[in-house]
């Protein structure tokens, strides 16, 4: 293997956990000179996605699950923009910038980890009622909006409008839905304390899941506990069941059951960032990049990829036709690899393959309440819940954000949650525009007159 010139151009595409991982162990392994470094993301900071359940639910600041890029990769290069599509024939990559303009960037070895996106459904009414659960933006809305309909359905009289304004929807039971499901729920039962009017008994919550079962990543015995936790603290379940219609808010589902819901949360899968289609790479029957199992893009060695968006042999399994699943674990280990095979391929060495078993799993279902299964081994209650919170803080990049997400966990725990809406950041201009509107024009000037039109 030739090895490569000095001040090679990398490009990493997306700033998420596989991003983020392999720019900053490469910025940290990488010798003076040998390499310069660009990471290009649409926004400023990664997401540590595990973690927006606790922020929607106000366990956590939402400014902690999210890492600063420019701060903590500081020998990088940063470019704010959409990557809209890639050419390996002649090396760049297209840039959407913040600022509005397109550029391109060339590049000498290319890391290709853009994510995922939401997996969408032709549902009439989705695109109008649903509300997606992947950004902290989308959480801290979540939170706002959740409390904002006890507030409104503690100030009505009327009983259809109560009963829509107080049934939550979740679609989905991966993690993603259970989790954002169980927390939302555990934080609205605290809230209703503060409300004169409303019970947890008032409130509905409803989980579909089109499969047979929920959490297909945990054992049967856990994902069975799950539901009869669920159940167990009021929320309804609905397995081999899918959402056909949600105009208008009023949610059909294919079984014939039919109820109103001003709050609808969309976790039903991902897929590959759409973007890869723009590519002249290899890709899948599923969107997603074929890779080797040393991660290099099959027949263009000067590429690598990783993450939600590659297909990646899963080499601890027997099947040949096994791939890693779509998980933060695998993401974030097999940034370590793909890191370690760039300088190795930078230095003309041979590069290793990833081969990881998955050590278990573990999910929260809410304060003090969760399940987990590690190497074989299942837990449940407040040990699986204990072991989720350990295992996420130890994963998240930077002493900063662990601390701090510690500190958030102690003040929770000693002066409970802030359940207090603050919808007023989803549109901050609406009361600025509503008096302004509101304010008559200055005496002797007629409102409709235009100023130009005024005699001198």
């Amino acid at each position: 293997m030739a090895r490569m010139a000095r001040n090679a151009r990398i490009v990493v595409v997306g700033g998420g956990y596989v991003g983020m991982y392999t720019a900053l162990r490469l910025q940290n392994k990488l010798r003076r000179g040998e390499a310069e470094i660009t990471v290009i993301d649409p926004q400023p900071h990664m997401t540590y996605q595990p973690f927006l359940p606790e922020a929607a639910a106000g366990s956590i600041e939402p400014r902690h699950v999210v890492v600063p890029l420019r701060r903590v990769l500081r020998k990088c290069h940063h470019l704010t923009g959409r990557v809209t599509a890639i050419s390996h024939a002649n090396r760049e990559v297209t840039v959407e910038l913040s600022s509005g303009n397109v550029t391109t960037v060339g590049y000498d070895v290319l890391v290709v980890a853009p994510g995922s996106v939401a997996r969408t459904l032709p549902v009439p009414g989705l695109a109008e009622h649903g509300i997606a659960f992947k950004t902290v933006g989308e959480a801290i809305f979540l939170r706002n909006h959740v409390l904002s309909r006890l507030d409104a359905a503690a100030t009505t009289i009327d009983p259809d409008l109560r009963r829509r304004l107080l049934t939550f929807l979740v679609v989905g039971g991966g993690y993603a839905g259970v989790e954002a499901l169980a927390e939302l729920q555990d934080m609205a039962v605290y809230a209703t304390r503060y409300y004169e009017n409303i019970s947890p008994e008032d409130m509905r919550w409803v989980l579909v899941e089109a499969a047979g079962r929920i959490m297909p990543e945990v054992s049967h015995d856990l994902g069975r506990y799950t539901v009869e936790r669920l159940i167990e603290a009021g929320i309804e379940v609905y397995l081999d069941t899918r959402v056909t219609s949600m105009v208008g808010g009023h949610v059909v589902l294919d079984d014939g059951t039919e109820f109103d819901a001003d709050t609808i949360v969309w976790t039903a899968g991902v897929k590959p960032n759409p973007m890869l289609a723009n590519t002249d790479l290899p890709l899948d029957e599923r969107g997603r990049v074929v890779c080797g199992a040393d991660l290099q893009v099959a027949g263009m060695p000067d590429v690598f990829s990783a993450g939600d968006c590659a297909s990646v042999p899963d080499l601890s399994k027997d099947d040949p036709d096994a791939r890693t699943a779509p998980s933060a674990q695998h993401a974030v280990r097999q940034a370590k690899v793909l890191a370690d095979n760039i300088v190795r391929h930078l230095r003309g060495k041979e590069l290793k393959p990833y081969k990881h078993a998955n050590a278990g799993s573990v999910a929260s279902l809410g304060l003090y309440k969760g399940v987990a299964m590690i190497y074989g081994i299942k837990m449940r209650g407040i040990i699986a819940w204990f072991l989720h919170r350990t295992y996420h803080v130890s994963r998240m990049p930077t002493w900063n954000r662990r601390i701090r997400i510690v500190f958030d966990w102690t003040g929770a725990l000693v002066l409970g949650r802030e359940v207090v809406s603050l919808g007023q950041i989803n549109e901050p201009k609406a009361e600025f525009s509503r008096v302004v509107s509101a304010t008559p024009p200055p005496a002797g000037e007629k409102e409709s007159e235009p100023v130009a039109a005024r005699p001198r």
